[in-house]
């Protein structure tokens, strides 16, 4: 159901259901396997701090928590309900919760729009618009949120921590992504799985963790389609100024219009408008998940450039080429250094190295020179920010190299510069390159 505008108390309530004291599970299960019971023990496993309420009304305790036939004859205030009951009893279970006045509800069971239930759907939204409750849902994973140790869904873990939100519209991807996280190290801090979005949107989710959650320095979006689309430019236009938003638009194709309407029920829309709307509100847009992951990991760990003047500096030819061909595509094509910067990079290098960007240091280069050259960029006033690549070579340790450049990391910081790295080679080089990326320095495989 389209929202009728951003509604400030939805705002205001995820933060209840983010950061959450108490935790309900309506339709907990004592069966291991059932979703019902893998919630619960999610929720233990993730070393959640608050209070855990499992709700069944047919038993007295499950994993060891004592269980309530209803969310009503919870002692305490709930801030969090997590729905996993069968479809046809979800509005019953809503009307409970409004009841109870609960702080916000994740609705995990499937069987509305999704499948052409539109008036079940309808009904449950309509109970929670009334008693001023939002719904996350229905059809979802689930809410993971490092900074609260909540595994609130039915995903096997946490993901890997870090200062990034993804908000996501297929929940199986959100699993998928979470494997993705710990395998490349890029640090989420949440996660929502939304579904139908029935009743909370992106737009509302975008102003909470761009204006009201300082944990989350960057927005990373799975999106299918959305019936809420001035709302989400609105949104995304007013937060875009202050913390990157990026966005992954499926069912650009008329199979994936297809495919997307079958998927959750959502109209996938106009390619061009979508496209024309990202840009107009300050949206970044990603081509494929691991363009989603590269681009939002870089922007949540890194300043935006303040001059032009992006420097390369390379130990290969080849690379530098590769970057260069990537700048041009990306829209800031590389410009030679002034006088003074080229005299600099001319100590770090033999006679045969260049010291026009990208610099090529040759592959004689190592952490000495690397970090010379790379402190030199960083400290020049029309430099606006460095990105090193490093080819393995026999002379050379990936790690060794990997510590120069965090050292430089700190001056970046102190410089208010991006430092943005790659580091191409085997086990060595993949060791090296989760080292820098374990302490904030966002490094890939590729130019």
């Amino acid at each position: 159901m389209k929202i009728p505008t951003i509604r400030d108390y939805v705002v205001e309530k995820l933060e209840r259901m983010f950061k959450p004291r108490t935790v309900a599970i309506i339709g907990a299960s004592r069966k291991p396997g059932k979703i019902g019971n893998q919630v619960v023990k999610n929720i233990i496993d993730g070393g959640f701090k608050g209070k855990i309420y499992p709700v069944n009304p047919h038993a007295d305790e499950i994993l060891g928590l004592k269980c309530y036939p209803s969310v009503k004859d919870i002692e305490d205030d709930v801030d969090l309900a997590i729905i996993v009951v069968p479809a046809k009893i979800v509005e019953q279970a809503m009307k409970d919760c409004a009841e109870k006045k609960v702080g916000g509800v994740v609705i995990i069971s499937s069987g509305f729009s999704e499948v052409g239930n539109v008036e079940g759907e309808n009904r449950i939204v309509e109970i929670a618009r009334n008693a001023k409750i939002p719904i996350i849902g229905p059809n979802v994973v689930g809410v993971l949120s490092n900074s609260s140790s909540l595994n609130a869904s039915f995903a096997p873990e946490l993901p890997y921590n870090g200062n990034i939100t993804l908000i996501s519209q297929s929940g199986a991807l959100v699993i998928g992504l979470i494997g993705w996280t710990w395998l490349y190290r890029v640090g989420l801090t949440k996660i929502v799985s939304i579904g139908n979005k029935a009743d909370v949107d992106f737009s509302e989710l975008v102003l909470y963790f761009g204006e009201r959650d300082p944990e989350t320095k960057c927005i990373a979006i799975y999106m299918e389609g959305t019936d809420a689309g001035r709302e989400f430019y609105e949104a995304a236009k007013r937060v875009s100024p202050k913390k990157p938003i990026v966005v992954l638009k499926a069912g650009f194709s008329e199979r994936g219009e297809l495919a997307v309407a079958s998927h959750t029920g959502s109209m996938a829309g106009a390619a061009k408008l979508y496209a024309a709307a990202f840009k107009q509100s300050g949206v970044i847009m990603a081509e494929n998940l691991i363009e989603l992951y590269d681009k939002s990991l870089a922007l949540s760990l890194q300043p935006v450039p303040k001059k032009d003047l992006v420097t390369v500096i390379t130990n290969g030819g080849g690379a530098g080429v590769l970057s260069t061909d990537s700048a041009e595509k990306y829209g800031f094509p590389l410009m030679d250094p002034p006088d003074d910067l080229k005299q600099a990079f001319r100590k770090y290098m033999p006679e045969f190295g260049s010291a026009k960007n990208p610099i090529d240091l040759t592959g004689m280069a190592t952490e000495k020179e690397y970090y010379g050259a790379t402190v030199e960029a960083l400290k020049h006033p029309e430099v606006g920010g460095v990105v090193v690549l490093y080819c393995h070579t026999a002379i050379t340790k990936p790690m060794n190299i990997a510590e120069k450049i965090y050292e430089a990391g700190q001056i970046a910081r102190q410089e208010d510069k991006p430092l943005v790295v790659c580091f191409i080679g085997g086990k060595e080089v993949e060791d090296a390159s989760n080292w820098l990326k374990e302490r904030g320095i966002p490094t890939y495989p590729t130019p």
